[in-house]
């Protein structure tokens, strides 16, 4: 079992037993005597997703916008409608919208635009390498992130390509070179 899903089972745990995002069982609290998510030095470690904005974007229930780790699907916002981008949001919105989910954050916490680069783990794996798996994504490999991800990721997309899976099997080769 990968780390991540370890992490996330855990931290899902915690929540149950104790109503806190604490994996060590005690209970983190604000000003109220409520109990508060667990975070990190980058942002919220555990959440619950909100609303999919496209393949690769979400929003959770505390109102951080998060982007996906080493991955970029097809745009549908702004006016573009890009081959495969329905479907990227559609499987990405089956997997996390409204679950409870992992946050693991690499070097860099957040982009240019202000959203949160994580890696995301949800009860059925980590949806970054699913979407990567399936064909729904491109690798998108920004130094210093990712950089001990990079090579999986890859391998993980020439399979996709040629198994022609997802967007490789309906728009060709979209990622360049």
């Amino acid at each position: 079992m990968p780390l991540t899903r370890l992490a996330f089972l855990l931290a899902s745990l915690d929540l149950l037993a104790f109503g806190t995002g604490a994996c060590d069982g005690s209970a983190a609290s604000d000003a109220d005597g409520e109990g508060a998510p667990e975070t990190s030095e980058c942002g919220p470690t555990v959440g619950k997703v909100a609303k999919v904005v496209d393949g690769d974007t979400i929003v959770l229930e505390s109102g951080e916008k998060v982007r996906y780790l080493l991955v970029d699907t097809p745009e549908i916002t702004n006016g573009k409608r890009e081959c495969f981008g329905i479907e990227a949001r559609d499987f990405n919105a089956e997997y996390v919208l409204g679950q409870d989910i992992a946050l693991t954050y690499d070097v860099e916490c957040a982009d240019a635009y202000g959203r949160l680069l994580a890696y995301v783990d949800v009860p059925d794996g980590e949806i970054n390498s699913l979407l990567i798996a399936r064909g729904y994504a491109c690798v998108l490999d920004i130094p210093p992130n990712g950089e001990d991800r990079a090579g999986e990721f890859m391998a993980m997309q020439r399979a996709a390509q040629d198994q022609k899976a997802g967007l490789w099997g309906m728009c060709g080769d979209v990622c360049g070179p």
